[in-house]
């Protein structure tokens, strides 16, 4: 059984990976060499009050954190928010949506001295862990120190429930060491708990809670109108790698006049490749950052921009939202059912089962099979306006009635 002195040596033992592991992943996105003293528990400008601090991995988990976030702002003004991120892209969007209302930094690999390096620099009140994040010295260190940490719009697929089952030590002592556990269903719940957590809560998901912001709904539909209106608009949202060429493959099969598609790729590091594949299939495309009128025979807009989503889903007619279509968990849907979007969303969707399952029975989304179900489904809904109507009002309906979940979890994390 791996305990945390055993999981520690193996971290010490891996430490020049994770060096290599930094510099691979530079190759493509160069922002993992910097701030790289962070990652070791090094910081430069230290809170000038109490600190509350919330743990965001990535893109998602940052973007999920925003009415939380608010939240907090509004309850302890007197205090500081310090948002830590694992990835630039999660830094990036962090800048993007919160600019200087909040601290930011990366946070440090789970190494002991890191860790009380970290602790020690910005001294936080709470610790906040957004989705699935266990890091054991980390939770441990606050514990000793008497920092609550609550981990927080908690969600367990059953694939990673297995994964943990094989580290039933290490898993249990970590959650364990939690002070609360904000779950988004009933099923994470049940398996959080059965791996070791304590003071489950079911609260929802706080994702639900994100508004769409009045300027990208706005900036949204300027962007239908250089489109042309009478085109039809399908948007591919949060595409993973492989997704592209499936996509491009059912525009083929989908008999819509003047369709417009766009295209966005989940990680801005993947531009430039989705750009070179359109290219090679030839066909004729324009970029997001071009800010240029999209002629009319353009039939693909690469949307190479970031913290924009809510602004592609304004412009769109149908959402495709990808992670889906391959084996990858899906990516939310709950941000184009939030703007009134008919959505379409492929087989794989564990990461969203129950949204997914709830859009579905609302009607607001249809889960497809496969590529040629994908072309189907869509070019119907493009040319049918009525049911794409009754869909979008669905969606609407179905994302407000499940929200609420950010206060929730606010009672639970009170200082």
């Amino acid at each position: 059984m791996i305990t945390r002195v055993v999981y520690t040596l193996l971290l010490y033992c891996a430490l020049p990976y994770v060096l290599l592991r930094l510099l691979w992943r530079a190759r493509r996105q160069p922002g993992y060499l910097e701030h790289v003293a962070e990652r070791f528990g090094r910081y430069g400008a230290r809170a000038d009050g109490p600190t509350l601090w919330l743990h965001a991995v990535s893109v998602g988990e940052t973007r999920a954190a925003e009415p939380l976030i608010r939240a907090l702002s509004a309850r302890y003004p007197d205090h500081r928010i310090l948002l830590t991120h694992m990835t630039p892209t999660g830094r990036e969007t962090g800048e993007q949506l919160y600019g200087d209302r909040v601290m930011r930094g990366y946070l440090p690999y789970d190494f002991p001295g890191a860790v009380a390096r970290f602790l020690d620099h910005f001294q936080p009140k709470l610790g906040v862990l957004m989705e699935t994040e266990l890091w054991p010295n980390l939770i441990h260190a606050c514990r000793e120190r008497g920092v609550p940490v609550h981990l927080v719009n908690a969600r367990l697929s059953e694939k990673s429930l297995a994964g943990y089952l094989r580290f039933p030590g290490i898993t249990r002592a970590a959650l364990g060491g939690l002070a609360a556990v904000a779950a988004q269903t009933g099923e994470d719940a049940a398996r959080l708990s059965n791996l070791g957590a304590a003071n489950v809560v079911v609260t929802g998901n706080v994702k639900f809670d994100i508004a769409p912001s009045h300027d990208k709904v706005e900036l949204g539909r300027a962007w239908r109108g250089l489109y042309g209106k009478a085109r039809p608009v399908l948007l591919a949202a949060s595409t993973r790698d492989g997704e592209e060429a499936l996509v491009l493959d059912a525009l083929d099969a989908i008999e819509a006049p003047g369709l417009l598609t766009v295209i966005v790729p989940r990680h801005p590091q993947r531009f430039e490749e989705v750009a070179a594949l359109l290219a090679a299939r030839r066909f004729r495309f324009q970029r997001r950052s071009e800010n240029a009128v999209i002629a009319p025979d353009t039939q693909i807009v690469l949307g190479d921009s970031m913290g924009e989503m809510f602004a592609y889903y304004a412009a769109c007619d149908v959402a495709f939202v990808g992670g889906s279509l391959l084996p990858l968990g899906g990516q939310n849907l709950i941000e184009a059912c939030a703007v009134g979007k008919p959505v379409v969303v492929g087989p794989s969707t564990y990461n969203f089962a129950e949204a997914v399952q709830g859009a579905v029975a609302a009607g607001a989304a249809v889960q497809v099979r496969d590529t040629a179900d994908l072309a189907r489904v869509a070019g119907r809904l493009l040319l049918d306006r009525e049911a794409a109507r009754r869909m979008a009002q669905a969606a609407l309906v179905f994302a407000n009635v499940h929200r609420g979940a950010t206060a929730r979890v606010l009672e639970l994390i009170q200082l």
